[in-house]
This record gives structure tokens, sequence and C-alpha cells, in this order.
């Protein structure tokens, strides 16, 4: 095991262990308040006094691969770990019920390990995903508070990504559902691909009602499934409990974060990272050219062993980085900054123009283009932020491109480098003739072969009801991208991205029950009393 670490140290480029000899108690009990009993691992340097514990929560298994090599990782290098399956999961007892619980039961836990004579009272917590969210569900509100929070992937509040623009994101839902359904029954508790069941659950995206998809998908329902189908509303009570965001900003506990650019939960993270330096909090942040998947896992536990060794060791060597670390695709090049969104980017205005093209100049007087979208046969849709790392990322865009149901506008090659680092924005003034439909805006990189690249996009429910020109705001993903020079610029403009959205039915009916398909009409307006527009962040000019 020992020759194991090390090898798994040199392939990460992590620092040389300090105390490589560790010892492991399995299945430690940890009873709740209702009498409920969870079952925690603690690793920690063999022999030692009473330590300073670090929490990880999770609901995919203590024993996965993850968990197991972040606790290696920290306690051969003098931290106390411990790993806790999360209520209803694997060893734990109680039921699952996914993001309600993580207050009281992290509360609990919290004050159980302080309690115990192996721990010093000092609290940290690490973790990737829901992982993280885990800590957001404890370190606003415990008191003494946590000594530091290590926050991979993740985010104080799930809702906005479970809805993002109030569109359902289907993909991602009904992968995550299906994956927490079926993790106990798989092999080895899940640690093996399982291929035939996602090929089932591709499937089951075009299942309707979306609210009984869990059972086209794994052959079962899935609680978490039915209620995000069910609540599907922006000011829906049923997740109240869950968005810690209010909460985080008065936190005094220094939060560590990294993420990716292709991360489903990047907006909803860049939002906590603002707010908490905001208010003044110590934080940073990471931004690689990573999604929600094990390419993260280097940087994650790199950040971790800085963060965590600065904050209960001592070493605060590495304390010293800027607080903001960003990649720049297509340069190649890691950059620093004091804050974010960089000074140096400023919001420009890209112009839909007519006879498809893009400018940088307003247009003047120009007909909507217009198309059909029909829920019966869906936009599809490619790459981007996805769970599933086979399909994510950039990909191809040529075919989609190429269906009638696309608005395409593309801009000249570019004479020089354009480089975007910030948020990215759309204002497209649209009607529908349904008053029941939603608005995908892409922006892709094309080549001087012709291949057309996602680089980021975002979608938007139409204020439903309305048959008159709507002036729509689209927050599509944050980016930090180099345009090469001779490359153009693209603009795709369509009614969904299925399946990565739930199609919009445009009845009107609620997304869960819906059935019935009309399809709708669209029109574009490009003219200039409704110029529509992305607003992109150039970074060091034009």
């Amino acid at each position: 095991m020992r020759m194991l670490s090390r090898l798994f140290d040199r392939l990460l480029g992590l620092p040389e262990a300090t105390t490589p000899d560790i010892e492991l108690a399995r299945d430690l009990p940890v009873p709740m308040p209702d009498g409920v009993v969870l079952r925690a691992d603690r690793y920690r340097p063999r022999g030692s006094e009473p330590l300073p514990a670090v929490l990880v929560r999770t609901p995919y298994g203590k024993h996965k691969l993850d968990a197991r090599a972040t606790a290696r990782v920290l306690a051969r290098r003098g931290m106390q770990v411990v790993v806790q399956d999360v209520r209803g999961t694997f060893g734990s007892g109680g039921r699952f019920s996914a993001f309600h619980q993580e207050r009281d039961d992290g509360l609990a836990t919290a004050a159980w390990l302080r309690a115990q004579p192996w721990c010093d009272g000092r609290l940290a917590m690490a973790g990737a995903s829901y992982l993280g969210f885990t800590q957001w569900a404890v370190g606003p509100y415990l008191d003494p508070p946590l000594e530091a929070m290590c926050l991979g992937v993740t985010a104080s509040e799930f809702r906005t990504t479970f809805y993002p623009g109030g569109v359902f994101a289907l993909h991602n839902l009904l992968t995550w559902a299906s994956i927490i359904g079926t993790q106990e029954e798989a092999p080895l508790g899940g640690l093996l691909p399982a291929p035939r069941r996602d090929r089932r659950v591709r499937r089951a995206m075009a299942h309707v009602p979306i609210g009984r998809s869990d059972v086209a998908a794994i052959g079962k329902r899935v609680p978490f499934l039915r209620e995000a189908a069910a609540h599907t509303g922006a000011g829906d009570p049923f997740w109240t409990d869950t968005d810690h965001s209010a909460a985080a900003v008065k936190m005094t506990t220094p939060t560590s974060m990294v993420t990716g650019w292709w991360d489903l939960l990047l907006p909803a993270q860049l939002r906590d990272y603002a707010a908490l330096r905001g208010a003044g909090r110590r934080s940073r942040i990471l931004i690689g050219p990573w999604g929600h998947d094990l390419g993260v896992l280097r940087a994650l536990l790199a950040e971790e062993v800085s963060w965590l060794s600065a904050h209960l060791l001592g070493d605060t060597a590495q304390l010293q980085r800027a607080p903001v670390r960003l990649y720049l695709q297509r340069a190649g090049r890691w950059l620093d900054f004091d804050t974010w969104p960089p000074p140096q980017s400023a919001p420009t205005a890209l112009y839909l123009l007519p006879y498809g093209r893009l400018g940088w100049s307003a247009p003047g007087e120009a007909a909507p283009g217009g198309f059909t979208y029909d829920p019966a046969r869906p936009t599809r849709s490619v790459g981007g932020p996805l769970l599933d790392g086979r399909e994510a990322k950039q990909r191809d865009n040529r075919a989609v491109e190429a269906r009638p149901d696309v608005l395409v506008h593309t801009g000249a090659p570019l004479q020089r480098d354009l480089d975007l680092i910030g948020p990215v924005s759309a204002t497209v003034y649209v009607r529908t003739d349904t008053g029941h439909a939603d608005l995908f805006v892409r922006l892709c990189d094309v080549d001087a072969s012709g291949v057309s690249r996602n680089v980021t996009d975002g979608i938007l429910r139409l204020p439903p009801g309305n048959d008159g020109v709507v002036e729509a705001e689209v927050e599509l993903q944050p980016t930090g991208y180099r345009f090469l020079r001779g490359h153009r610029l693209r603009v795709q403009v369509a009614g969904g991205a299925f399946p990565r959205f739930a199609r919009n039915h445009g009845t009107g009916e609620a997304v869960g029950e819906a059935v019935r398909t009309r399809p709708t009409r669209f029109e574009v307006f490009q003219d200039a009393t409704r110029p529509s527009s992305l607003t992109l962040p150039v970074f060091g000019g034009l």
C-alpha cells in the first residue's frame, strides 16, 4: 500500500508525504439525535496524539476510490480524516433525502467529532460536488466555525443548476438520479462502469412524462428525480432549506475552491466566490479546463493538501498565491488575478446581423429571422457541461447548425487572437406564437477548416403566455477562451437543446407531467430598435 501511495503521489505531482504510516478504523458508529446511526471510517497517522479532523461526507460510498484517495493523501501528510456515508447510503441508517438532510446530520456529526478523545476540537471539511454541498450545509451554521473548507466543483445551492434559466436540466438530473438509484446494487458497489445502464438512461431521456422517466431508465422510482420534476418553480419552498447562499456570506471560515470551465456548477460556484470576496472573506479559486469528472482530481487534491496544511498544520507557504488563478483555453496559459471577473475584461456587444452575419457595430433596419421549434422532433444538443464526460465539453456542432430549426450567425475571420475571460450573456428580442417557449443561445469557435466547436451557451424559459416581443436576457456559462487568429465566432439561436434540457412542449403543462406537444414559431429580431446581441468579456481589447 505504501508503494502504491508513493506512485499515486508522484502521478498527481503531490508533495512528499511526511507521515506515511497511517492507521484505519472502519465503520465508526456516529449517532444522530433521532436515533439513526451513520457510519464513518477514520484515517490518521499511526500513534498520533489528538489531532484536528477533516470531515468528508459522501453519498457515493466511503469505500469509493476518490474518497479513499483523499483520505490517504491527507493522512499521509499529518492530518486526521473522517469519511462518512451520509444518511440512507451504504452503511449508514435512515432514508436518503437528497440535499435536505445534510445540515442537521452534518452539525450532529461535527458535535460528535469534537467530543471524541482523538480529536482536538478543530474541524475542517473537504470534498467535491455533493461532498462540497455537505460542507455548505454545515460551514455557515457551525459554532465554533470550521478551520477551513475545500470546495471542489460545487455550490452553496443547486437549484439554479437543476433549472438553469428556469429549464429542467434533463440530461444531468436523470443521469444523477440513475446513479444514485443503482449504485448500491451495482457490482462492487458501483465501482465499475455500467454501459448498459447508461444506454438505457440515455433512451429514457425521451420518455414522457419526465416525472416518471426514472422507471424507464432504471426500472424503479427514484425520489430525487420525482421531486426535481415536481418542484421546478423559482419560488418553490421545497428547495428553501437546501439553499445556503444567504448564510454563506456571513461565514468566516477560509475557503478554497476548484472548478472547471466545463463544470455544470461553475456559474453558481463563481457567484459563491464573488459573494464571499465581496463580504471581505478569505477565499481563493482555481478554474481549469475541466468538467465535472475525474479530470479535476489532481488539482483538487493538490489544493486540499495546500489549503488544509496551511490552516491545520501551520504550513502557510502556499497562501501567497493570487486569489484567482485560471486557465485560458486554446492559449495554454495560466493567469493570476486579484478579482473575478478580471478588471481587464470589458463587456463588449457582438450583434446578430441580417443574412446570418455577426458584427461589433449595431444593425440598421432588417427583417427578423425565424424558425419553427417542434418538440416532437426537438433540436438536439452536443457537448457542454454534462455529467457524462464522454459527451461533455467541446464537440463538432455542424450537424446541429445544418438543421432548419437553428438560426446561425457567423462573423468574419479574426485578424488577431481574441481572448474572452469572464461572464457571458445574450439579449435577444424574440416573439413566439404559442407564448410557451425556451430560448437557447450558443457561442461557437469555427476553425479554418469549418469545424464549429461550442465555447459557451445558456438557456431561458420565456415568460409564459406572452405573445408579444420579449427582451430575453440569457445567462451563458462564464468562460476563459482564446479564439485564434483566422477563426470565426458563430452564434446559434434555437428553441431548445435536447436531451441536455427538457423539451418545452409548447402547451404550458407542468414540466413533470407534460405529454402533448405543440410546435412553436419563433421570430428573432435584429434591427436598430431591437438589436439582439451577445455581451462578451473581451480581455485586452479587440
